[in-house]
This record gives structure tokens, C-alpha cells and sequence, in this order.
């Protein structure tokens, strides 16, 4: 269990700073590309936070692309070059930040930036960004794939017993 942020002007949620630990761990090559992430309740366990907040921090992570989950099997660091390490220097996919207020590549107008621009402005590549959204594709087929097998065990509930 790790202790309580130092500054009490640190006013974030628990799920960001346990999200901050994961990522350095990432980062550092502790857990590496292709390895599974601990489990809901190791992370539970290791931050003292409860299991939504848990399951918070890895949400964060997947929305930078840093890793994807496969329904039933748990998440997965993912692999974001070539070479297939982390760089130390790594930025948040740029359709990821495109979304936030604080992209650097916003304009501040209310338009966003083309692509170009964007990719150019949190120092990532298309490859880099081509990863990520293999990764959050794998995500969401998952995430389709439990929805429907909700809806059919709801339907299968509804129906009437002889």
C-alpha cells in the first residue's frame, strides 16, 4: 500500500495517483510491453483504494493508450514502437489530448487542429498514434462483445418461465 501523497495541496482523486505510480512503472520498464497488469485487487491492495478507484487508474491508462485490456483475461502493458520499449519522454496519443482542454494543439478558438498539427504538437507519431487506436479498437470490440452477451442473458431473463 503505497502512503498518502505528501502535499496536502495535491487535491486529486486517489485513482490519479495510483494511475501516476502504474505509469512510472511502465515507463521504468518494471512492467514491460506484452505483460499483464496486476489485478483489480492486487491494485486494490497495493494503493488501499476501493475497487471502482481501482479500476479508474487502468481506465486512465487505457485512454493514453499505455495499455488495453481482453475481456476475461485482465490488461496488458501495450507495445508503442518498434523497438518495443517505452521512452521515458512518452507523451499521451494525440487524439487522446486533441480532447482535453489542455492540448497543446488546441487553438483556443474552438477549432481543432488538423492532424498534422496535432501529432506535431505533443511529439508523437503516426505510428505511435496508429498503435493506439489499434489498441482502443481491441478495447471496444471487448467491450461490444460483453454488452451483447448482457443483453442477451437480460432478454433471456425477461422471458417468460412454463
Amino acid at each position: 500500500m503505497s502512503p498518502a501523497p505528501d502535499s496536502k495541496q495535491d487535491r486529486r482523486p486517489p485513482y490519479q495517483h495510483a494511475a501516476d505510480e502504474l505509469r512510472r512503472d511502465i515507463l521504468q520498464g518494471r512492467i514491460k510491453p506484452g505483460e499483464q497488469m496486476p489485478s483489480i485487487r492486487e491494485l486494490q491492495e497495493r494503493f488501499g483504494v476501493a475497487n471502482m478507484t481501482a479500476r479508474s487508474a487502468l481506465n486512465v491508462l487505457r485512454d493514453e493508450g499505455l495499455i488495453y485490456t481482453i475481456h476475461g483475461r485482465g490488461s496488458f502493458v501495450a507495445d508503442h514502437n518498434a523497438g518495443g520499449e517505452l521512452s521515458a519522454n512518452y507523451n499521451a496519443p494525440a487524439w487522446y489530448l486533441a480532447n482535453k482542454d489542455e492540448s497543446p494543439g488546441r487553438t483556443g478558438r474552438g477549432e481543432e487542429p488538423d492532424d498534422s498539427e496535432t501529432v506535431e504538437a505533443v511529439g508523437t507519431t503516426l505510428a505511435e498514434v496508429l498503435t493506439a487506436l489499434r489498441d482502443e479498437i481491441r478495447v471496444l470490440s471487448a467491450d461490444h462483445q460483453e454488452l451483447r452477451r448482457e443483453v442477451e442473458e437480460l432478454k433471456a431473463a425477461q422471458q417468460p418461465k412454463p
